[in-house]
C-alpha cells in the first residue's frame, strides 16, 4: 500500500525554502507515496511548478488570516485572530527588548503569532491519519498540534546560531518531533549551539535539485536586460531584499569595485521589504549603471546563465539553494564569509570566499574578476562535476 505523507508550508512565493520544496516534491516516487500539500496562503509564483501528482489541500481562511495584515483580519471578520496576533507581536517585542535583539535578525515572530493564534485554528484534514507529516518551514507548532500522523518531522532552513530566538519557548516544540531535518552539517552545528539536547534528533537531507530541470529552464529565453559586452564581467545575485541576504552591502562592494576601475555589471534578481532602501543606496553611491535591479522573476535561471559569476553577499545562510543552482549552470561562485559559507562548496575549486568587510571584499572580488586563469580553472572543475542530488530523496524511506 502507498504511504500517506502530509507537507505544510506558509506560501509558495519565490524563495530558497520554497524552491527547495519544489525540488523535493519533484523527486518523490508517486507510485509509493500519496502526498497532501497544505499551503496556508495560496499565493506565490511556484504554484505552477507543483507536480501534478501532489494533492493541494484547500486553503483555510483562518490560516490565511494569520499571514494577512491585522486590519484585513478585522475587515474580513476575524477580530479574534487580529487580537491574538497583536498579543503575539507584543510578546515578541518584549522578548527582543529584554534580550537585546535589536540589530539581530529574528524570524521567530511567526512562532509568537501562531502560538497566540493556535487555539483559534482548526485541525487540518482531521479525518485522516498520515504515515508521515512534514513541517517544511516555520511555524512548526501547526503540524505538531493540528495534524494527525504516526510520525512527524520538521525542517531547518537557516543558521540558528545567527538569529534571535526564544530557546525556552521553542525547545518543547522541536523536542516533540520524531526527527529534525537539517540541510547541511554547518546548519546542524548552528542548531545544536541553541539546542544541544536535540543533537540525536537531527537527520541530514540536503536541498534536492535537478540539474536537468534547471538547465532546461535556463534555456527558455535570452534576457534582453543583460549587457553582453565581452569587455564587461557580469555578476548575478538571486535573493530576497532582506537583512540576511546582504544586498545593501553588495551595493557598497560594487561601489568599491567601480573605484578600482573594474568593468562590471551586477544584476540582482529579487524583491522584498528592503527594496526602497536598496534603491536609495544605489542612488547615494551613484551605481545606477553598474548595479541593476531586475525585479521578481518566476524563472531566474536565464539571467544566471547569461552572467559570468554568481555572488552570494549574505550575512548568514542555512544552505543557499542558489549556490548549487549556479554551479549546475557552470558559474564560479563568490560568497561573503558568513558562518556557514565553507559548507556550500569546495573553496578555490567551485569559487572563492571573500571577507565581510565591504572594501576588502571588493578588492578580493576584483582580483578574482581579473584573474582569468583562475576563473577558467574553476569553471573547468565545475563543468566536470555533477551537482544534482535527487538521490537524497531515498533518505525519506528511512523516516517512514
Amino acid at each position: 500500500m502507498k504511504k500517506n505523507i502530509f507537507i505544510s508550508i506558509q506560501y509558495l512565493e519565490i524563495g530558497g525554502a520554497e524552491r527547495s520544496l519544489i525540488g523535493f516534491l519533484n523527486a518523490i516516487d508517486y507510485t509509493k507515496y500519496n502526498v497532501d500539500l497544505f499551503v496556508y496562503k495560496h499565493t506565490g509564483e511556484f504554484f505552477s511548478l507543483l507536480p501534478q501528482n501532489v494533492n493541494l489541500l484547500a486553503e483555510s481562511k483562518r490560516y490565511k488570516a494569520v499571514l494577512s495584515h491585522i486590519k484585513d483580519n478585522i475587515k474580513s471578520g476575524y477580530p479574534d485572530i487580529a487580537l491574538a496576533k497583536a498579543i503575539g507581536r507584543i510578546r515578541w517585542k518584549l522578548f527582543n527588548k529584554k534580550n537585546d535583539m535589536e540589530g539581530k535578525d529574528d524570524c521567530s515572530i511567526f512562532d509568537y503569532m501562531f502560538s497566540s493564534c493556535l487555539p483559534l485554528l482548526p485541525a487540518i484534514n482531521a479525518e485522516k491519519e498520515y504515515d508521515l507529516a512534514i513541517s517544511y518551514l516555520i511555524p512548526h507548532r501547526v503540524v505538531l498540534k493540528k495534524v494527525r500522523a504516526k510520525k512527524k518531522i520538521a525542517w531547518i532552513h537557516t543558521d540558528y546560531s545567527s538569529i534571535g530566538i526564544n530557546v525556552r519557548e521553542e525547545l518543547p516544540v522541536w523536542s516533540a518531533y520524531d526527527n529534525i531535518i537539517t540541510i547541511s552539517e554547518s546548519v546542524s552545528d548552528g542548531f545544536c549551539k541553541c539546542f544541544p539536547s536535540l543533537k540525536k534528533h537531527l537527520f541530514p537531507i540536503e536541498n534536492i535539485l535537478s540539474s536537468v530541470t534547471i538547465r532546461q529552464q535556463a534555456s527558455l529565453f535570452r534576457p534582453k536586460e543583460i549587457d553582453m559586452n565581452p569587455d564587461v564581467t557580469r555578476l548575478c545575485t538571486i535573493a530576497r531584499f532582506s537583512y540576511p541576504k546582504g544586498i545593501d552591502r553588495a551595493v557598497k562592494i560594487a561601489y568599491y569595485l567601480k573605484e578600482m576601475k573594474v568593468r562590471f555589471r551586477w544584476y540582482i534578481v529579487g524583491y522584498g521589504g528592503e527594496e526602497s532602501m536598496i534603491k536609495s543606496l544605489i542612488a547615494e553611491y551613484g551605481m545606477e549603471k553598474e548595479f541593476i535591479l531586475l525585479g521578481k522573476h518566476d524563472n531566474p535561471y536565464p539571467f544566471l546563465k547569461a552572467c559570468d559569476i554568481y555572488v552570494q553577499p549574505s550575512r548568514y545562510e542555512g544552505k543557499a539553494v542558489t549556490v548549487r543552482e549556479a554551479l549546475i549552470l557552470g558559474k564560479p561562485v563568490v560568497l561573503t564569509n558568513f558562518p556557514t559559507a565553507k559548507s556550500h562548496f569546495e573553496e578555490n575549486k567551485d569559487g572563492i570566499i571573500v571577507t565581510n568587510e565591504e572594501k576588502q571584499g571588493a578588492e578580493e572580488l576584483g582580483c578574482f574578476i581579473n584573474d582569468i586563469e583562475k576563473r577558467d580553472r574553476i569553471r573547468t572543475h565545475i563543468e566536470m562535476t555533477e551537482y544534482s542530488n535527487e538521490f537524497e530523496i531515498e533518505k525519506l524511506k528511512q523516516l517512514i
